[in-house]
């Protein structure tokens, strides 16, 4: 199968096309800008927010992967309006161009909670996306994961920087909400495996799947075993959400800060799945990798 991924440089994108090669398909990676790619994996360069960037990478693939997608852990540049911009419309673009071209399998990759409706620029966006997925004609998969970690992943990283924003160069670390906030961390080489199995059967067509990993852990929880593997002590003290909100807010017009309303909004609200579907995959919870034993610590 031929198979196009679109965010094929990235984070999950390279672990995917890696997984797909090695499973016979023909891949190609596209990313908006010329990328270096494995020599085995063609590159293409598009932008899905510009339809005749994209058009011509999707001519003659029998399948299309959309990873394309802005952190929902920081403002993007130019704005909240980007996640629109770049989830909503860019899956518009490659939609349209698979229905054009003929390339009838498609998968996206969502996120836990999309929900046009939904309380951030982000969610709604990805909310958005999904239903122009079902809406098409194509054989469509959507997966919703929990956040991603693993080698070339942000969210560890994430909580490091957190901490820089609300309390730089001291050894407390006031966390809004006192990081009560749930996620359920998957690792990237848990999820692709279930990624490649969809594209491989049409079993998984018309279907929507919500996926975490073994364990559901708080902010806390997550940023204490991020600084007991790097042997850091840290003291944690809850920062109210009011506060918070404030700092974010008027932080957020900063030029430079990485953050902003919509961020806090998403920390009022579980990364969690309502039932893991990783049982449709023949996936065991119990043998799947939790963010201790990555970061070396079980």
């Amino acid at each position: 199968m031929k198979v196009l991924v679109a965010g094929g440089t990235g984070f999950i994108g390279s672990y995917l096309c890696r997984a797909l090669v090695e499973d016979g398909h023909e891949v190609t990676a596209m990313s908006s800008s010329p990328a270096e790619t494995p020599e085995e994996v063609d590159s293409a360069v598009g932008d899905v927010t510009a339809y005749d960037s994209i058009a011509p990478a999707v001519e003659g693939q029998d399948a299309v992967v959309n990873l394309v997608a802005l952190s929902p852990l920081f403002e993007p540049k130019g704005g909240n309006v980007m996640h629109d911009r770049v989830h909503r419309g860019g899956t518009e673009n490659l939609v349209r161009a698979c229905e054009e071209a003929g390339a009838d399998r498609f998968l996206q990759l969502s996120a836990l909670g999309a929900d046009p409706d939904g309380d951030t620029a982000y969610i709604r966006a990805k909310g958005e996306a999904e239903r122009i997925v079902r809406g098409s004609d194509l054989d469509w998969t959507v997966f919703r994961p929990s956040v991603v970690f693993g080698e070339g992943g942000e969210f560890v990283s994430f909580t490091k920087r957190l901490k820089g924003m609300f309390a730089p160069g001291v050894p407390l670390y006031p966390l809004p909400g006192g990081g009560k906030t749930r996620f359920q961390p998957i690792h990237v080489e848990d999820l692709v495996p279930m990624l490649v199995a969809a594209l491989e059967s049409d079993v998984y067509v018309g279907e929507t799947y919500e996926v975490g990993g073994p364990e559901v852990l708080t902010l806390r929880q997550v940023t204490e075993l991020v600084y007991e593997a790097e042997r850091k002590g840290v003291r944690i003290v809850p920062l109210p959400m009011p506060l918070a909100k404030v700092g974010l807010s008027v932080l957020g017009i900063v030029p430079g800060f990485p953050m902003g309303g919509d961020q806090y909004r998403s920390l009022k609200f579980d990364n969690t799945t309502a039932d893991n579907d990783v049982d449709a995959f023949d996936v065991d919870e119990a043998e799947m990798t939790t963010l201790s034993a990555y970061l070396g610590i079980e």
